[in-house]
């Protein structure tokens, strides 16, 4: 039995996130279709993420086993003829038999993109959020480092989860801006639900002097949702590196 890792981008936009659901279509579901197509049967594949609706990829690895020999460069070919243009398949290799796409994860990059232009551009509509008051990168640059470290982030938490651990590591986040786009990039060993997008929306609040000064420590520590900042939107973000 061969252990295949596939890496795929993806545009959300029309899916309800990664993971299968009863009533809507998602990434895991066109994937699996695509599967089934290629290698006339539908393993259990896992997912390195569960991405909400609405979020993107440039980067998600998928992980499933398999008897048939199909090598890894037609596996590319045969998936892409099957998946729709806004799902790819960027690579296929050959992995350990106990490699796991989630649970050998060591770190995960996400980047949220804020067109930071006063008017909207329709070109970006569902690919970064449009923020039309004007940003200091690099203060909040200098700001979002009070994130690094090891912190309970239940403050950074949407309500809808019941992880009971709450702990995470954050190994870096930057801010920073390119023309009007500014960047929020930020590497953790894991995620909680809708954390980087509360994690930006909490640093637009900084940036609106909502939250003063160096409090943003205070915020974290606090493990309170609702001194943190609003939930920014889904369409800002992408699952941009996987380390393994």
């Amino acid at each position: 039995m061969r252990n295949l890792l596939v890496e795929i981008s993806y545009d959300g936009s029309q899916y309800h996130g990664w993971q299968i659901q009863k009533n809507a279509l998602t990434v895991q579901e066109v994937f699996q279709n695509a599967v089934e197509k290629v290698f006339c049967s539908r393993p259990e594949i896992k997912g390195c993420s569960r991405t909400d609706s609405g979020v993107h990829a440039n980067s998600y690895f998928i992980s499933f086993k398999t008897d048939k020999n199909i090598k890894p460069e037609k596996v590319v070919m045969a998936l892409n003829t099957y998946l729709p243009k806004d799902i790819a398949v960027l690579s296929c290799k050959e992995t350990d038999a106990d490699f796991h796409a989630r649970y050998s994860v060591k770190t995960k990059e996400y980047i949220y993109k804020i067109y930071n232009g006063k008017i909207r551009n329709p070109f970006y509509n569902r690919y970064a959020y449009h923020y039309r008051y004007a940003i200091d990168a690099d203060y909040l640059n200098r700001e979002a480092k009070a994130f690094i470290g090891t912190y309970d982030f239940s403050g950074f938490c949407s309500s809808n989860s019941d992880v009971e651990d709450t702990v995470r590591t954050v190994k870096n986040f930057e801010v920073f801006r390119k023309g009007d786009m500014v960047y929020f990039k930020v590497e953790a060993d894991g995620f909680l639900y809708n954390m980087v997008r509360i994690m930006v929306g909490t640093l637009l609040f900084v940036n609106e002097g909502k939250i003063k000064q160096e409090e943003l420590k205070v915020v974290i520590e606090s493990k309170n949702r609702k001194m943190a900042g609003k939930t920014a939107p889904p369409d800002g973000l992408y699952l941009n590196r996987v380390n393994y």
